[in-house]
This record gives C-alpha cells, sequence and structure tokens, in this order.
C-alpha cells in the first residue's frame, strides 16, 4: 500500500510541475521524498513518470526566511536603478525591417543559443509574431536599446551573451534572458503580447516570451518548453521552435534549488546568441567550427604552446626545440617546461612544400645530407 501511496505521490508532482505557472514567483510545485537538513539545507527528490529524479535544495530554511526586502539587500538591490530617468530612446516601437538590417535576404530567421551543455537552433516566427520577433532579434544583435539597471542607463550591446537560464522545470520548461539572473531584473520597457491560434504550447521546444507581471509585460526573459504546456496557451506569445529538444531536456533536469525560484544549482550559462538566416531554416544549422588562429609569419612557438600564442604543451619527453615540425603529426610544437635545448630525438627541418617527407619536411635524412634532407637552417 505504501508503493502504491508513493507512486501517487509521484503522479502529482509531475502533475503539479506541469501545471504551475510561468510567472517570475509561481507556485511551489509538490516534491517526493523524506527532508535531509544538510548544513541548514533541506534536499528533495522529485520522482517524475519516466523515472528520472531530480534533486532539489531549499536556498533557505524556510522558517528562517528572510523578509523581502532584506534579501534584496543582501544581493546589492540598493545599488540598482530599475526604473528609468528618460524615456525609451525607441519609443517602444522596434520594427523587425530594423532588426534584421545587415542580415542576408534569403533563408529563414534562426536563433543560435550556446549554452553550456551544448547549441540550440530555433526557427523563428516573424510572419505570425513580427513585433516579438523583432524585439528578441534586436535585443540579441545589439540594435534595440535596453535599460540596464546596474549601469542606470539606456545601453544597446548583445543583450543575452554571458546571461544565464536561471529557472528549470523538468517537463515543463527552461527560463533565461535576465540581466539580473534571478529572475526579477527589468529592461525598461515592455512588448504587447502577439496570440497566434496556430502557435500553441503543444511540444516541447516551443520557444517563447516569458511575462513579467502580467498580460502584455513581456520584455526580454524567454522560456523553451520541456514538453506539451497547453495550460500555457493564450497567455504567452509563442514566436518559435527549438530543435534540440534533448540538450532542453537536459538541462531542465539538473540538479536545483526547488520552488518557487527552481535556480539550478550551477549556473548554466548563455554563453551566446546569434541571429542567422538559414536555407532550410534550424534544420539546416550547424554550430560553428572553431578557427585555430594562423601563427604570424616568422613567428615560433614558445614554451608550452603548440602553436605560437596557442596554449598546448608538446608530448613530454619530445625534447623538440621552439619552432620546429614534429613529423608524425606535420605541427609546430615547443619543448616542455625544463626540457628547452636538449638533443632533439626527431628529424627537424622547416615546412617545405614539396620537399622531403610528409607533409612536405625537410630535415636531416638517413646517411647525411642529400634528397629528403640537408642542413639545418639553425646551424645544428
Amino acid at each position: 500500500m505504501r508503493s502504491i501511496v508513493a507512486f501517487r505521490a509521484s503522479v502529482l508532482a509531475a502533475t503539479a510541475v506541469g501545471s504551475a505557472a510561468i510567472a517570475l514567483y509561481a507556485c511551489d510545485p509538490q516534491t517526493t521524498g523524506d527532508d535531509q537538513p544538510q548544513a541548514g539545507r533541506a534536499e528533495r527528490t522529485l520522482r517524475l513518470p519516466d523515472g528520472t529524479e531530480v534533486i532539489t535544495r531549499e536556498p533557505y530554511n524556510r522558517r528562517k526566511k528572510s523578509a523581502p526586502a532584506q534579501t534584496k539587500k543582501s544581493r546589492g538591490d540598493e545599488h540598482l536603478i530599475r526604473t528609468p530617468n528618460s524615456p525609451d530612446p525607441q519609443g517602444g516601437d522596434f520594427t523587425l525591417q530594423e532588426a534584421v538590417a545587415g542580415l542576408p535576404v534569403d533563408g529563414g530567421l534562426v536563433a543560435e543559443i550556446g549554452t553550456d551543455f551544448g547549441t540550440i537552433f530555433c526557427d523563428l516566427f516573424a510572419d505570425r509574431a513580427p513585433r516579438t520577433v523583432a524585439n528578441f532579434i534586436g535585443l540579441a544583435r545589439g540594435l534595440r536599446e535596453f535599460w540596464d539597471p546596474r549601469q542606470g542607463q539606456w545601453t544597446k550591446r548583445p543583450y543575452y551573451d554571458n546571461l544565464t537560464i536561471h529557472r528549470i522545470i523538468p517537463n515543463y520548461m527552461i527560463q533565461g534572458g535576465d540581466l539580473l539572473g534571478d529572475g526579477s531584473g527589468r529592461i525598461g520597457y515592455t512588448i504587447p503580447a502577439e496570440m497566434e491560434a496556430s502557435l500553441r504550447h503543444d511540444r516541447a521546444g516551443r520557444l517563447s516570451m516569458a511575462a513579467e507581471d502580467g498580460p502584455n509585460t513581456s520584455g526580454a526573459q524567454f522560456f523553451i518548453t520541456d514538453g506539451a504546456s497547453p495550460q500555457l496557451d493564450g497567455r504567452y506569445t509563442a514566436f518559435g521552435q527549438c530543435l534540440q529538444t534533448d540538450t532542453i531536456a537536459t538541462i531542465a533536469r539538473l540538479a536545483q534549488h526547488g520552488a518557487p525560484d527552481n535556480r539550478p544549482l550551477t549556473p548554466i550559462h548563455i554563453t551566446r546568441l546569434r541571429i542567422r538566416r538559414e536555407r532550410g531554416g534550424a534544420v539546416a544549422a550547424r554550430p560553428p567550427q572553431p578557427q585555430i588562429p594562423e601563427a604570424p609569419r616568422g613567428a615560433s612557438a614558445g614554451p608550452g604552446e603548440r602553436y605560437p600564442g596557442v596554449p598546448g604543451p608538446a608530448p613530454r619527453g619530445s625534447r623538440i626545440p621552439p619552432g620546429y615540425i614534429d613529423p608524425r603529426t606535420g605541427e609546430v610544437v615547443a619543448p616542455n617546461p625544463g626540457e628547452e635545448g636538449r638533443p632533439p630525438v626527431l628529424p627537424m627541418g622547416p615546412v617545405m612544400p614539396g620537399a622531403g617527407g610528409p607533409g612536405g619536411l625537410r630535415g636531416p635524412g638517413p646517411g647525411g645530407p642529400g634528397p629528403g634532407g640537408g642542413a639545418d637552417p639553425h646551424g645544428h
């Protein structure tokens, strides 16, 4: 009988999570499991119907919870200027034409949301939510002014870069885009809701705007659903669809502090948010490949560098002087600290395309100078 009760409690917990409001201070989802106080904090386990267990930790002892004013003060709230002291430079109007200025004409609008757990690509529905998409793109590209409460002024920069995903609820959603990182930030203006009947919260990956203080109060914060949430229809503007639902699910199930904030125990960063046009939409988009900087002509790698200026120690024991080519890999390598000046154990020589061994290497060959060999240009 006890196991049946526990199972019913877990189902009720998941139902409560799925029906919680997306507002900044939502209801506390139910949890199962006994409290285990650790250093004044309690851990609980939320068991989902699919067997997933989510560990939550209460940020404060509920019996000794500070008053709201004291909590804000401890966060340095007295140094924030939350209310703009001058009007919105855009006058509350920012168009899609302004937002996409300078982008290619061909292809669908795609948001590339980089996170600590991978890149999420989302199609943006500019034809069905034009003002919402324009605001999102304008902030992401640094074209739309917003109020910075820390600086106490209107500013323009790529807004979402290096912010966090500050709220996660499994089977429901992940929420981010708050300048202050706790859900309380405002950007000095709001945009009206754009309810489109064809854009429903009926699947995972739906990209929508979070409302700050009720209807028609969206600003910069957004959320992405981690499952169907029809109770959100007609309340929050959906304006895109994201593809990497497995990444979203992973983030939603990370350890968190529990309700009402549902804040991750470890910060989850939005490393970058870029807007691009892609023929074929988000399904055709690929993450950018890291670029290895090209070594300046005539430069040699320093100690502990694989290329000049690029960290990456040479294999220990290689004993290769700076600026030489490892014929096994064709890479410029440098000695490990303390190994400078030791005799090389590998063929050496500068890169000479078309001469010598693999990759056009040239160095001392068997039997001394000859085809594939030659004198060391450094006089060794």
